[in-house]
This record gives structure tokens, sequence and C-alpha cells, in this order.
């Protein structure tokens, strides 16, 4: 059967079932890196509508190179693993100054842009110019670990390795998008990390995780880390007008987004610490401290979960505070900001 039948299956599989995404229908590199940024860890669903406002907005690479990251960020807004589209600003600018604007279609060109790793280099390479390379993201792993009964933790070098090789050696070199699409459409709508559709699957016969029914115990992956719990406090230090708001300078994943004042600890403060943790920002005489929200639920990252107070400071004159800006308050909203600040500002009224 394999591997001449397997891409028959999947190829006759995928067009019949194929969704009509924007990006499937162009061989423009640039829309089709823009689409494969944008999807790293978010669902087609999610991910569709940042994928429409920034073709909209940066209909070309000039215009994604030329913007600033102030705008990128604020249109990334809500997608997280703010990373990308920092790398994808500083790719858009490798590409105007060092190719002219011209954007790479080989993986060997594709590979040296910032943020673009060899899943996103293949799959550019394969989608734009069929280029024979074989994608493997997290569907395919899922598909070829269950399909072909591949035990090998896929979060380890070795089981990188060995689930490259199985990809290679079922790629139909010929029509090497076609494949990719199509294992990665038929990981993302049937063979579903919960529930997939085994009664109805094509490959049903020939499935090793079916017929020994381990289905649900493939792919493979080794447990993640400890999750660390962190605790933060945050400060709307306001007059009557204006309320002071900066900009993170840490390199992590909130870089170059918008906040209050803050504060991080290990464990939660109690109203005099968090009173007492002011003076970091301002030390003039406070009108009125209130804890307006404590959330009890947590904001959950990669490796750590989130709890969030945000205490209003009310002064009579704002002073300036080192690393903020005064902002008027018709105006924060115009700042890219984390998830976890603009779900707070939903629901406050300055």
């Amino acid at each position: 059967m394999w591997p001449t039948n397997f891409y028959k299956i999947l190829s006759f599989w995928y067009l019949e079932n194929k969704r009509d995404l924007p990006w499937r229908n162009s061989r423009n590199p640039y829309y089709i890196w823009l689409s494969e940024i944008i999807l790293q860890q978010t669902r087609v669903a999610q991910g569709l509508p940042y994928f429409l406002r920034f073709s909209e907005t940066f209909p070309t690479i000039f215009d994604l190179a030329k913007a600033s990251e102030e705008e990128v960020l604020k249109l990334w807004q809500g997608l997280g693993y703010y990373s990308r589209a920092r790398n994808l600003h500083a790719a858009a600018k490798m590409v105007v100054n060092d190719c002219n604007g011209v954007f790479p279609k080989t993986y060997k060109e594709l590979i040296k842009l910032k943020g673009v790793g060899v899943y996103t280099a293949s799959a550019v390479a394969s989608f734009a110019s069929n280029e024979p390379l074989a994608v493997v993201d997290g569907n395919v792993y899922r598909v070829l670990a269950r399909i072909f009964g591949v035990y090998t933790p896929i979060n380890t070098s070795q089981g990188e390795k060995e689930f490259k090789l199985l990809a290679d050696s079922l790629l139909n070199t010929q029509d090497a998008a076609t494949y990719n699409q199509a294992i990665m459409e038929f990981g993302a709508l049937h063979c579903t990390p919960k529930k997939p559709k085994c009664v109805d699957c094509p490959f049903r016969e020939n499935c090793y995780s079916y017929k020994e029914h381990v289905v649900s115990e493939l792919p493979v992956k080794l447990k993640k880390t400890k999750i660390k719990k962190r605790y933060f406090t945050y400060y709307i230090i306001k007059n009557k007008k204006e309320v002071l708001f900066r900009k993170r300078g840490a390199k992590d994943i909130w870089q170059g987004l918008y906040e209050f004042p803050l504060m991080v600890t290990d464990s939660l403060l109690t109203f005099e610490e968090a009173k007492n943790g002011i003076e970091n920002f301002v030390t003039v005489d406070i009108e009125k401290i209130a804890l307006i929200q404590q959330n009890e639920k947590a904001h959950k990252l990669s490796h750590q979960h989130l709890y969030a107070s945000f205490y209003e400071v009310v002064l009579a004159d704002l002073p300036a505070a080192d690393g903020c800006e005064k902002v008027m308050f018709e105006k924060i909203n115009d700042y890219p900001m984390s998830v976890l600040i603009s779900k707070f500002l939903e629901g406050y009224i300055f």
C-alpha cells in the first residue's frame, strides 16, 4: 500500500473535504508566509481574521516593512506568542533591504529569514513553488504516529528525525504542495486530537492505532516542565484625565507591549504590601487606593500561570514616573497590549 496508495487515498480525501482558505488560492510566497507565521500554535478559526486584517493593512511586503513595531503588535493583539509578530516585522525588513522586496521562494533563502524555521521554510517553499519538501507540524505528527504506529516521543530530537524521515518517504515529489496541504488538513479536520473520525476514516483498514485500539495513546509526548505560579500586581495610577502606562522592555513574550506599572512576586500580596509597593513608581500623596479586581482564575501561558490583581491609585497631580508615559484615558486602547490587560480594560471605567 505504502507509499503510493497513501498519497492517492490522502489526496482524494483532501479534494473532497478541504476548506476554502484564502492563502490556498495564491502562490504568492508573501501571503503564504504570512499565513504560516500567524497559524503557528494557532487554530485556523482564530488565525483567519488576523490573516485577513494583516493582508488588507499590509498588502505588500513593503507596507509591512515600513510599519512601526507598535502598529504590527497592535494588529497582532490577542494572538499571543508576540515574538512571532516581532520576527514577522524583522523578516519583512530583511526582504526589503536584502532582497529588494522580492520574497524568496526556495527553502535555502527562506530559512535565512528571522523567525523562519525548518517547518515554515519547507511549507512556504512547497506551497509557493512546489519544492519537494515534506512538512511536519503537530497535525502531521499525529497522523503519522497513529497510522504507522510510531511511539517515539514527538518532542525529542530522535522523534523529530524519525518523523521527518517517514514524512519524506511518503512525499509525492511531483505534487508536494497538494500532499503537504492534504496531510495537515487531514490532521486538522479528521484525525483530530480528541474524537477522531475513525469510523469514517479512509485509512481505517491499515491504521495501526485503530487496529490495536491505541488511538488515544498516540502520538507520544514527554511531559512538560513544571508550571510556575507568578503573582502580578498592577497599579492603575491616574488623575482625572491621564493614567501611567509603560512599555515592556524585558525580553519576554510581551516585549514591546504596554501595561500598567507592575510588581511581580511569587505569592499574593496583602493590601498593605501592595500599598507599600506604590513607592516603586510614585512617592506623592495618594488620594485613594482600592483593590478593584483580583483574578482567582489563572491567565495561562506555556510554562507559567499568572494571577493578576489590579489596584486603582488616584492622585491629585500625576507626576512623571521612570519608564512610564502619561496617557489620556480615551487614547489607551490605541496601544498594543497583552490579552490580560485588554480584558481588564473591557470592564474598567476610568
